[in-house]
């Protein structure tokens, strides 16, 4: 079992800039691919950024977000610079791990990330 604890959000004015971080505990922190998503009011969950063989983007945040982990500190990293209010949301963090028939699944409990003036 995995636990996932994210911190770092918080109320920014757009164009500003938040790093948000998420210590895993609990297994094999390497092997993991580490995501993080969001999720805004109304809106379904979406991937914004992923960290495992390649890293990914959506489209929405190319340019501004970047992501990186530190696996001797079990902690994956979201960097968010020129922030917009439709970055707005709960951002999620994510461990996925699967091998033959077996899905590794695990989510942190989210981190509230308000860009308002």
């Amino acid at each position: 079992q995995v636990q996932l604890v994210e911190s770092g959000g918080g109320l920014v004015q757009p164009g500003g800039s938040l790093r948000l971080s998420c210590t895993a505990s609990g297994g094999t922190f390497r092997i993991y691919t580490m995501s993080w998503y969001r999720q805004a009011p109304g809106k379904q969950r979406e991937l914004v950024a992923a960290s495992g063989g390649s890293t990914n983007y959506a489209d929405s945040v190319k340019d501004r977000f970047t992501i990186s982990r530190d696996n001797a500190k079990n902690t994956v990293y979201l960097q968010m610079n020129n922030l917009k209010p439709e970055d707005t949301a709960v951002y999620y963090c994510n461990a996925y791990f699967s091998f033959m028939s077996k899905v590794f699944d695990y989510w942190g409990q989210g981190t509230q990330v308000t860009v308002a003036s």
